[in-house]
């Protein structure tokens, strides 16, 4: 349960709250309002934080075991969890059974948030949804699949038609309590600003929206404060935002500190932008720190010690730069 909802129901509960005259909540009001207009203006304006979660991906094929004990070390208590190519641990997942799984989530304070699973695609993901839900996740992502190359009408059609095919996938993911991210991949038909627009246009359903990734937007031209509006214009259909950079790309093999350009803070893609717009929205759905590295299924950095070293680095860099914002 949320912390919201438990502060609701104490109130409910309580006998107490029900007895605050108005005198008392004016004069509490009043003195609320003195005190945040004595907080120095960071402070009064703290409320709104990343929800991160850590991509099991970023440390190749190492161990759940290694892995999870890195987690709450990044700033988070949520786990996404990949398949091959990217990671194995969704095989990890299915080897040791998902008890012995969801026992080792509890014992190292992690909860599974999101499985990513592009090999399966947007169309066989229904018993994904149930194992999903089943280990208290709420979040599958996969690509959109389609023509590519569309523009315009054409692609605007396109959109539909997938949008209409995804309609009993999409109360399957009602039914179980899960959404559905689709990441803008370049592969895919859904790559594009006017593809991720149209498809929220063309999808009533709550339940399927968008895992934004910069890093292929950003060869399409569009930079910092162009991201920063489809953020806007996304809204609470965001999903997942993939703090993620183009840098010098990830399709070949470069020396190790160009690789890492496409993390936060290295390459020149200023996050500001974006950040202002994702606390605009008030976003609350997770953030990854991400990269791809080559050959994939390996980790980012050699040991699980530099990886997490590496991700804190790009974090510390959002939050300096999400205080500008």
């Amino acid at each position: 349960m949320s912390k919201k909802y438990n502060d609701r129901l104490a109130k409910r509960e309580n006998p107490e709250n029900h007895s605050l005259t108005r005198r008392r909540f004016l004069a509490s009001t009043t003195a609320g309002v003195a005190t945040a207009s004595m907080l120095p203006s960071g402070l009064a304006k703290r409320g709104f934080k990343l929800n991160y979660i850590l991509s099991s991906s970023m440390y190749g094929t190492l161990p759940l075991s290694t892995i999870l004990p890195e987690v709450a070390k990044t700033g988070a208590d949520i786990i996404d969890i990949w398949p091959r190519v990217h990671g194995n641990q969704r095989e990890q997942m299915e080897k040791m059974g998902h008890k012995s799984f969801a026992a080792m989530l509890k014992k190292h304070n992690t909860r599974l948030g999101c499985i990513t699973r592009y090999d399966l695609g947007p169309f066989k993901l229904q018993s994904e949804m149930k194992v999903c839900s089943k280990l208290g996740g709420d979040l599958l992502i996969c690509g959109g699949s389609g023509p590519r190359g569309l523009t315009g009408n054409e692609l605007k059609n396109a959109v539909k038609s997938f949008a209409e095919k995804m309609k009993p996938h999409t109360e399957a993911a009602e039914t179980t309590g899960v959404n559905l991210g689709i990441e803008n991949h370049s592969s895919n038909l859904i790559n594009t600003p006017d593809s991720l627009k149209w498809l929220i246009e063309f999808s009533p359903s709550k339940n399927i929206g968008i895992a934004m990734a910069p890093y292929h937007l950003e060869t399409l031209g569009q930079a910092a404060n162009d991201l920063a509006k489809l953020v806007g214009q996304l809204g609470d259909r965001l999903f997942m935002f993939y703090a993620w950079q183009h840098g010098m790309g990830c399709m070949k093999k470069l020396p190790k500190e160009q690789e890492l350009l496409q993390m936060p803070g290295r390459g020149k893609l200023d996050f500001t932008p974006i950040l202002r717009s994702l606390k605009a929205i008030d976003y609350t759905g997770y953030t990854a720190i991400f990269m791809h590295p080559v050959p994939r299924g390996i980790p980012i950095l050699p040991t699980a010690a530099e990886t997490t070293k590496e991700i804190n680095l790009a974090r510390k860099y959002l939050e300096m730069s999400l205080t500008k914002a």
